[in-house]
């Protein structure tokens, strides 16, 4: 069997988390299985370049960035170290030269006071650049031949949008070709979030761009599975913090999967998925930590079976917009005048809705982009296109999630009847026509108490009679 497995930060966080990764790729090895290996940056690591980077050009002085050269080293060698220590002379200099390339260009931003969306791409990539090699040599310590190669090493070309971009449709044929001869003799061991455009210049993949790379490169090596390793037993039908009682999902489909992470579920990106899906590639997500556990299946087609509702999450960073007017009725490309407003300012919007009398259009947005998203709106209340543009940050964004929802009657009416017992006031309603999720916004308070409303509603702390 050919597997890509991808190993997040928790997953590779010290030496002993690294051995339990070997142990793992030691069993499937033995067993005959071609296996790539996707690794993110150690836990931690990649917010640390994120926010120094970020502060460096307004610093009085670059005294910020020897402590944390010497943080990133004290923690990578003492890896090395317990991991693979017999290796340290042929990694240690790796990692000091590659240290000591990420200090340059940390004192270049700060000399410059500028940080691009280029250099920033390529500070946030020594994350990765500075662990997969000890993960490459722990894998030749236990007698497995490895290669590191980087992203564009391994195929991936991508737009050449810096923080997120896209891979491009001929990376299948680069993976297939420079991965493909590798397989046969070693584990190539690939440094995640990271491609390159056609020149060559490094990009990053953005949210989740681990698990997108992982999908990308499992694709372009038509494996047989992509397995994402983490630190919990699966997906689960909600937030154990919030739901005391959540609980493993065996099987989910890609559609649920999408619609569960564009709601702020800690599964993978919609954008992760999609080049499993086109390929119809079975994802697995299990834990480092619990390997013995079948963990969550993810398919595209999944058995229908008597559950409506799948999963539930919520987003409470977020907040409302409503934009109303009675000039916005029968006035044709209101609509586009507001959405090509914000997409200028780069503000997505994660959910709409709209009066049916036209005169009102309601706006979930991420909280951050708020402010920007007001001052890209106000230019249309001085021209008369809308009335006024009213802001909300008091308000949480709830998903429910299910394909047993789809041609399912009765659905919406089990989820606003509960809610409406408990007390807890809707406040804007969006569906989509896949009809897999119906979402809604209610009091940022609310957010918490509405989901374990309808986790004992649909009752998914229970099994299944099919599971």
């Amino acid at each position: 069997m050919r597997l890509l497995m991808k190993f997040g930060g928790t997953s590779v966080a010290d030496a002993s988390c690294i051995a339990r990764v070997v142990e793992i790729l030691e069993q499937h090895h033995k067993k005959g299985d071609e296996l790539a290996v996707v690794v993110s940056a150690q836990k931690g690591v990649t917010d640390q370049l994120i926010d120094i980077s970020a502060k460096l050009p307004d610093s009085k002085d670059a005294s910020a960035i020897t402590p944390l050269i010497e943080a990133l080293r004290t923690r990578h060698m003492t890896t090395l170290q317990g991991a693979a220590p017999g290796f340290v002379i042929e990694i240690g200099p790796i990692i000091e030269e590659r240290l000591d390339d990420l200090s340059n260009i940390l004192h270049a931003v700060h000399n410059l006071r500028e940080l691009t969306p280029r250099s920033k791409d390529y500070i946030m990539s020594y994350g990765e650049r500075l662990l997969a090699p000890i993960l490459g040599a722990a894998l030749e310590q236990r007698g497995i031949p490895s290669v590191v190669l980087d992203g564009c090493e391994a195929g991936i070309v991508t737009t050449s949008q810096h923080g997120e971009s896209t891979a491009l449709p001929d990376c299948d044929e680069r993976v297939r070709r420079r991965l493909g001869p590798v397989l046969k003799k070693s584990v190539p061991v690939i440094m995640g979030f990271m491609g390159c455009t056609a020149d060559g210049i490094l990009t990053t993949l953005g949210r989740s761009g681990s698990d997108y790379s992982a999908s990308i490169i499992g694709s372009g090596i038509d494996a047989n599975e992509i397995w994402i390793w983490t630190d919990v037993d699966g997906i689960m039908t909600s937030d154990p913090r919030v739901i005391s009682n959540a609980r493993v999902i065996p099987e989910i489909s890609y559609l649920e999967v999408m619609e569960l992470s564009y709601f702020g579920a800690k599964v993978m990106h919609p954008r992760s998925i999609e080049p499993a899906m086109r390929k119809n590639i079975l994802v697995r997500v299990k834990n480092t930590f619990n390997p013995s556990h079948p963990g969550t299946s993810i398919v595209r087609h999944q058995k229908r079976d008597n559950r409506v509702v799948k999963a539930l999450t919520y987003i409470e960073k977020v907040a409302s917009i409503n934009i109303n007017g009675a000039q916005m009725i029968g006035r044709p490309g209101v609509a586009k005048v507001i959405f090509s407003a914000l997409a200028d300012r780069e503000v997505n919007v994660m959910m709409i809705s709209q009066g049916s009398s036209e005169a009102n259009i309601s706006l979930i947005i991420d909280e951050l982009h708020l402010p920007v998203a007001t001052e890209a709106l106000a230019p249309l209340e001085k021209q008369g296109i809308v009335r006024e543009v009213i802001e909300n940050r008091n308000v949480s964004a709830v998903a429910v999630v299910g394909a047993g929802m789809v041609g399912a009657p009765g659905t919406g009416g089990r989820i606003f009847t509960a809610l409406g017992k408990a007390g807890i006031n809707v406040m804007m309603i969006s569906q989509g026509s896949c009809e897999a999720n119906i979402s809604f916004v209610v009091r940022q308070e609310d957010g918490p108490r509405a989901v374990r409303v309808l986790h004992d509603e649909f009752r998914l702390s229970e099994a299944s009679d099919e599971e």
